[in-house]
Parts: C-alpha cells; sequence; structure tokens
C-alpha cells in the first residue's frame, strides 16, 4: 500500500451513487493512527449493501467478496465517500462495486481513491435460503453488464 496522498488522486466517479459518507474516529484506529481494515471493510459491506436491498425488497446477506483492494491508508478525521454501481442482476443476487474516496482532514476539497470492492448480495428467505429476487419496475436498471 503506498503512502503517496497523489497516487489515486482525482475526480470523485460519476457514474456511481453515493451512498454513504463517515468520518473515522480515533475509535477505529490502530496505535499509528490508520483506520483498522476490518472497520473499512464493514463500512463497504454497508455501503455496498445499499443498492442491492432496492432490488431484494426484504432480507439479504453478503456472500461474496471477489475483490477488495486497499490503495491508500485511511486516518481518523477524513471524510470518506462511499460510490456503489450495481454491475449484475442474478436470479437471487446482485453484485456491486464500490469505491471509497478520501477527503483528507488536512487538504480539503482533494479526493483520493482508498478502497475499492466487488461484492454480491444474496435475497434470503426467513429460513436464510436463497430465494429469487422479485420482479423489478421499470426504469430501475442495473447498470452496464447487467443481466437478470
Amino acid at each position: 500500500m503506498s503512502t503517496d496522498s497523489s497516487v489515486g488522486a482525482g475526480s470523485l466517479p460519476t457514474h456511481k451513487e453515493l451512498v454513504l459518507k463517515v468520518i473515522p474516529l480515533p475509535a477505529d484506529s490502530n496505535a499509528n493512527g490508520d483506520i483498522f481494515g476490518g472497520w473499512v471493510m464493514a463500512q463497504v459491506d454497508l455501503a455496498g449493501s445499499v443498492l442491492p436491498a432496492r432490488h431484494a425488497k426484504g432480507r439479504m446477506a453478503t456472500v461474496a467478496v471477489k475483490e477488495f483492494v486497499f490503495k491508500q491508508p485511511v486516518r481518523v478525521g477524513d471524510i470518506l465517500s462511499f460510490f456503489a454501481e450495481v454491475t449484475r442482476i442474478g436470479r437471487t443476487s446482485v453484485t456491486v462495486d464500490v469505491e471509497v474516496w478520501a477527503e483528507r482532514f488536512h487538504t480539503q476539497g482533494r479526493f483520493v481513491k482508498v478502497t475499492e470492492a466487488i461484492l454480491t448480495y444474496v435475497a434470503i428467505d426467513e429460513h436464510g435460503r436463497p430465494r429469487p429476487l422479485p420482479p423489478q419496475e421499470p426504469g430501475r436498471g442495473a447498470g452496464p453488464g447487467a443481466t437478470g
């Protein structure tokens, strides 16, 4: 993982939806002031579930994390913006691409991509078994590459 704050710097994604904003606190960090990777992963899981919840219309579970990349450290006081895009809708599952961008406490207005992940969620019934997704409303597409 690089510590150069210019690596991954850029513009916020315009093709993904902002689904969560959060500021990590000292209780979320290690002795060096970097945020625990597990804390970031939990926030990504929450953010990633926002769009699939619209499709599942009920209980769902995270079933896979295909990829999880930490590009930059996250620090106490960073303003984290989580952007998500549905990339696939299956019979029972929804796959989501999540990007996390940090606005550093001391350099407000500049954004650095700190994490990205691909997660899959499955709709489940009251017994925890996969269930078919309900029919989707017209105009609620899944983005490029989506299948139904």
